[in-house]
C-alpha cells in the first residue's frame, strides 16, 4: 500500500480504537503550566511529573513568580522528575524569558518557543497542539517515534526530527495533531516495547512488524 494511503488508514482505525485519548497525560491549568510540565517530563514519567507540579504551580503561579524564584526552592518541588538541577535551572530561566521578551504569556509559534530554556521541537509542538490547537510539526515522543518506525511509516530510527519530517510529508496538517495523540495512546495500550499486543491490534493487517502467530 502507498505510504500516504497506509497513513490516513492508520489514522483512520486507530481514532475508532482510541476515541478516549487524551490531548495529554500532564496534568495542567494553562498553557505556562503545560510548558513547565512538558519541559519537565524530559527522560522521566509523566506520572513523575504530576507528582511535582501540583506543589511547583502552587507556590509559582505564574512567570513572574517563577521566574524570581531561588534555584534551590524549585529543586526541592522537582526532584522526583529527574535532573532536577538541570531543570529547575531551565524553568526558572524560561520564565524569565517570557517575562522579558513575551510580555508574561507563552508564545504561540515554534520559532519563538524553542528560543526559551530547554523546549525542544517536541516540548514547542506539544504546546501549540495542546494549549492552542495549533499545528506546525507533529509530536514525536517515544511511543510515537518507536510505533511510527513499527508501521513502516519511517525509516529512521531513533531519530525523532527525521521521523517528524516524514509524517509531515505523508499525512495532511490537519490530521497532525489526530496522529501524535492516537499513535502515542497505541503505544502505551497495545503496541508496547515489549510484549506488544499484535493479535488485539486495529492495524495488524498493514503493519509489517506485526506478529500475529
Amino acid at each position: 500500500m502507498e505510504k500516504r494511503k497506509l497513513a490516513k488508514k492508520i489514522v483512520s482505525s486507530l481514532k475508532k480504537a482510541y476515541p478516549d485519548a487524551p490531548q495529554s497525560y500532564l496534568k495542567f491549568g494553562n498553557p505556562f503550566e503545560l510548558l513547565i510540565a512538558t519541559i519537565l517530563s524530559a527522560r522521566t514519567t509523566d506520572a513523575s511529573v504530576n507528582k511535582s507540579t501540583p506543589a511547583l504551580f502552587a507556590r509559582y503561579p505564574t512567570p513572574e513568580k517563577m521566574a524570581s524564584a531561588k534555584i534551590e526552592e524549585i529543586t526541592k518541588l522537582v526532584l522526583a522528575t529527574g535532573s532536577y538541577n538541570r531543570k529547575a535551572g531551565y524553568i526558572i530561566e524560561t520564565a524569565r524569558l517570557i517575562v522579558e521578551n513575551f510580555g508574561g504569556e507563552v508564545p504561540k509559534t515554534l520559532d519563538e518557543l524553542v528560543t526559551l530554556k530547554g523546549v525542544s521541537r517536541k516540548t514547542a509542538n506539544v504546546v501549540l497542539s495542546v494549549a492552542f490547537n495549533l499545528s506546525e510539526g507533529v509530536v514525536v515522543d517515544t511511543h510515537v517515534m518507536r510505533v511510527t518506525v513499527k508501521l513502516g511509516l519511517s525509516e529512521h530510527v531513533k531519530k525523532p526530527k527525521k521521523i517528524e519530517k516524514d509524517l509531515m510529508d505523508l499525512i495532511p496538517k490537519t490530521l497532525w495533531n489526530d496522529y501524535a495523540k492516537i499513535v502515542g495512546m497505541h503505544g502505551r495500550r497495545t503496541c508496547k516495547s515489549f510484549r506488544p499486543k499484535c493479535p488485539e491490534c486495529r492495524v495488524n493487517t498493514v503493519c509489517p512488524s506485526a506478529e500475529l502467530l
